[in-house]
Parts: structure tokens; sequence; C-alpha cells
């Protein structure tokens, strides 16, 4: 029996070591932050969450709306540099209408501008219509002052380089000449 007595204090000692990890366990657990402490941190991350969602979707419509525009106004370079070209096309055919031996290919050449002006404005292109119009320093640039009593003070009495608009962006203004009243 003294066998058994042997054996039992070390049962007693391993279910008292037993006892003495289970406590510490029991104290971690009596230290667990009160319910409003709680409830105030998941209501900051649960706001966190739904801002960076907000952000995320804000982004995303941001990019959309950046490529859209980025494809609507690709060919404004290319549009751009066409102008000059358009421009000098219309004062040689200007300058060569007064050669009555040449109409017929003056005629031919018109039908080319028409077709080249048609095709810019299927590319999205306008043109401004400045002449008889109010100054507008957003779609005019104004070169020169003169005086007509026939018309108001600040209209467009004519156009010397005509402007363009891509969708509503401004390509070139429109050079114009306007009117002075005293």
């Amino acid at each position: 029996m003294k066998k058994n007595q042997d054996h039992h204090p070390e049962e007693n000692n391993n279910a008292a070591a037993a006892q003495e990890a289970e406590a510490p366990e029991q104290a971690t657990a009596s230290e667990v932050p009160p319910a409003p402490d709680l409830q105030a941190e998941v209501e900051k991350y649960r706001d966190a969450a739904l801002r960076a969602a907000a952000d995320l979707e804000n982004f995303r419509k941001r990019m959309i709306r950046e490529k859209e525009e980025a494809i609507r106004f690709a060919n404004a370079g290319l549009l751009e540099k066409l102008l000059p070209i358009l421009d000098n096309f219309q004062l040689g055919l200007d300058a060569a209408a007064a050669d009555t031996a040449a109409q017929g290919i003056v005629s031919g050449f018109a039908m080319v501008h028409r077709q080249l002006a048609d095709f810019l404005v299927s590319c999205g292109l306008q043109p401004i219509e400045a002449a008889g119009q109010p100054f507008d320093p957003k779609l005019h640039e104004a070169l020169g002052q003169e005086s007509d009593p026939t018309q108001a003070d600040g209209v467009v009495l004519r156009q010397t380089r005509r402007g363009y608009k891509l969708a509503d962006r401004l390509i070139r203004p429109s050079s114009v000449i306007v009117n002075k009243l005293s």
C-alpha cells in the first residue's frame, strides 16, 4: 500500500499544477474590456470600412469618367494640327476664285475642301460662327476694333480665322474684329 500512497502525492501535484494553469486563464477572461468600449471600437472599424468602400466606388467612377473623356478627346491633337491646313486650303480657294480660267479646278478643290470640312465635323469638330454674334472671350480672340454705327457695341464684325470646338472643349478660338462705338 505504500506504493499507492507514493503514487497519490504525484497525482495531487499534477492536479494542483493543472488548477494553477487554469487559474491564469480565468483571470485573463475577467480582464475583457467592458461592452461599451467594444461597441465603440466596432463602430469605428465599421465606419472605416464604409468609408473605404465609398472611396473605392468614387475611384472607380472617376476612372470610368476619365477613360470616356480620354477616348472622346483622343483625336484633339490631330484635329488641331489639321486646322491650319484647312485654313490654307480655304485661302488658296479664295485666291484662285478670281481666275476665270481655273474655275473647273477651283470647283474641284472646293468639293475636296467641303469633304475635308465634313469629315472634321463627323469627328466631332464644330466650327464656331462668330460674325454678327456678341463678343465672347471664351470663344473669341479679339484682334482689333472697328466702328460700325449700324451694329451694336461689342458685336463681332468679321472673323479673320475660324474657331473650333470639340464637344464642349475649345480647340481654337475665333480670331475676330469687334465693333466699338466711341
